[in-house]
């Protein structure tokens, strides 16, 4: 398996964005929103290999197909969609030893079919790693 590709036709929403502070005694909790608890919820309807926890070196390319033009913040999106990877165990975790890139993903917009669109590519086992300290540069 080099890639696994599929597509989330839902609006994407951040984590970050609208939290809720929840009072539990004698401290508070920071929890997501509403709207992102959601999307957690319906996301994982629409994602293969539920369960397979891999926890191979992968490259996370995500297209954001928004329904506005609003700003919008795409390393709170890559996180939101990297939690729902792990929460359903598609990726074992979303740390820099398992995801070691989101590049190419970028925001877009589509009012009529708002959707995120996710490729998973592997990477080679003895592909260059970042992970070993030193000075040489990451290929």
């Amino acid at each position: 398996m080099k890639e696994i590709r599929f597509t989330i036709p839902l609006a994407p929403v951040t984590k970050k964005n609208s939290q809720r502070i929840a009072n539990c005694g004698d401290y508070s909790k920071i929890l997501p929103s509403k709207a992102y608890v959601q999307y957690e919820r319906d996301a994982g309807y629409f994602l293969p290999h539920r369960g397979a926890a891999l926890a191979r070196r992968c490259e996370v390319v995500c297209l954001f197909y928004m329904p506005t033009r609003r700003r919008v913040d795409l390393t709170n999106l890559l996180e939101a969609i990297d939690d729902v990877l792990v929460k359903y165990q598609v990726l074992k975790d979303d740390d820099s030893k398992i995801i070691v890139s989101h590049d190419g993903s970028r925001v877009l917009f589509d009012p009529d079919r708002p959707r995120t669109e996710v490729t998973i590519r592997f990477m080679e086992s003895n592909a260059p790693s970042c992970l070993g300290g030193g000075d040489k540069p990451c290929g």
